[in-house]
């Protein structure tokens, strides 16, 4: 199978690269999150309204700071977090709105299989993904949006998630790996954690990670295999929840696959880290024993690990 109610004072610095009054100015929150994404600890799905992704992302990024490690931020933490402003303006273009796109994303396997593709559902789906954010934080920030190449958007600045184009195995001993000691899942606090061979922290991201029905195996695997744009081959006796009347399947690729764009294999059979078609949902909904993250941050861990990298599934 392949809320913390702590906001950034400094937003003053951080208003949109545009002069565009249409558009918000963006929130103290926002700034706080594009902020900690850039620097490497990602609060999950951008959307202006820091919660527990975002107080986890921050008490990462003090412990990698050697801050001291509060959630809040501090004066301290403000000076050592990057400065750059929130928002940045990308034009649209006919590439972005040609799609293709999938009208509609059928919840039942069986009807997932009938598809060519499990792309995008709309231009705005699309964009989102690649700015590390949601559609509704678009719109926020675009009330006047026109889908139509050549507009200017207001987005998170933040670089942008490239979607892998094929169906590939990943180099699996990439030159960032060298510096890799491990990757650390926690039960507890739902976050992962790379850690170089120094201890120190080189990426934090908010994860999920098992449920009631499938707990998460602790103990320390390995990765095996990265699969970019994986088909998920989809076996219903694997899932609880699965209909009866269900069968296996071959679930094609893309962005709205199960297991999103991104699998890491590992040598626990059928577990490993992945990516979502919900990155919203990443540190609030269950899964069934594997590790799910955003999309973009699946694709950052697989920048940072090679064939035998530890994985630690921690309580």
């Amino acid at each position: 199978m392949v809320a913390t109610a702590c906001l950034w004072a400094g937003v003053a610095s951080a208003q949109p690269a545009s002069s565009s009054s249409t558009s918000p100015a963006p929130s103290a929150g926002l700034a706080l999150q594009v902020a900690l994404d850039r620097a490497g600890f990602s609060p999950g799905a951008i959307d202006g309204a820091p919660g527990r992704n975002t107080r986890l992302a921050l008490q990462h990024f003090q412990d990698a700071r050697a801050i001291p490690i509060t959630g809040e931020v501090d004066d301290a933490t403000r000076s050592a977090l990057p400065a750059e402003p929130a928002v940045v303006p990308y034009t649209l273009t006919a590439e972005d709105l040609a799609g293709p796109f999938v009208a509609r994303i059928p919840n039942d396997m069986m009807e997932k299989r009938t598809l060519e593709v499990l792309g995008y559902a709309t231009p705005a789906e699309m964009l989102a993904e690649r700015f590390h954010t949601t559609p509704q934080l678009l719109a926020r920030l675009n009330p006047r949006l026109s889908w139509t190449a050549g507009t200017v958007v207001q987005v998170p600045n933040v670089t942008p998630f490239v979607v892998p184009a094929t169906t590939e195995t990943r180099e699996v001993n990439p030159p960032e790996a060298a510096t890799v000691a491990s990757v650390r899942v926690s039960r507890a606090s739902g976050a992962l954690v790379v850690r170089g061979t120094d201890d120190a922290i080189l990426f934090a991201a908010p994860v999920t990670s098992g449920s009631e029905h499938d707990p998460l195996p602790l103990g320390t695997w390995k990765v095996t295999a990265v699969y970019l744009r994986p088909v998920f081959n989809y076996n219903p006796n694997l899932f609880w929840d699965a209909d009866e009347a269900h069968a296996r399947a071959r679930i094609p690729a893309g962005p709205n696959n199960p297991v999103g764009l991104v699998w890491i294999d590992l040598d626990k059979e059928h577990y490993g880290l992945h990516g979502t078609p919900a990155p919203e949902r990443i540190g609030v909904s269950q899964s069934h024993g594997c590790v799910r993250l955003t999309n973009w941050d699946a694709m950052r861990v697989a920048a940072l690990v090679r064939t035998g990298t530890p994985v630690h599934f921690e309580p």
